[in-house]
């Protein structure tokens, strides 16, 4: 099976890579490990990842817009340039305040 990720050696930037969807949420592998993954995200405004929690630290970088980042009942907004560590094991949710792109890495602890 063919590994869908961004291909290496090659210069990028990443609010080029992904497009918009009316109402949709629109997500990209730039890499996929093991022992983690870095992962791109286009999020139409309004839409959003219901709280929940992930057994590892997660990086949310915002590369384009305003996103409303909620960890442990509290809100943060974020926007172009901010970023916010989500901790393992603490429930987040992500929100679009208006539409927003995102790198999300995600570093998994050794079993």
């Amino acid at each position: 099976m063919e590994k869908k990720e961004f291909i290496k050696d090659k210069v990028f930037r990443f609010d080029d890579e992904i497009k918009y969807a009316d109402g949709a949420i629109v997500s990209k592998n730039v890499l996929k490990r093991d022992t983690g993954n870095i992962s791109l995200f286009a999020f139409d405004k309004g839409e959003g990842l219901s709280e929940h929690t992930a057994p590892f630290d997660a990086l949310v970088q915002v590369v384009d817009g305003r996103a409303e980042i909620t960890v442990a009942d509290k809100k943060h907004l974020l926007e172009k340039g901010d970023s916010i560590i989500m901790p393992a094991n603490i429930p987040h949710a992500l929100k679009a305040v208006e539409k927003y792109k995102m790198i999300l890495t995600m570093i998994k602890e050794p079993l």
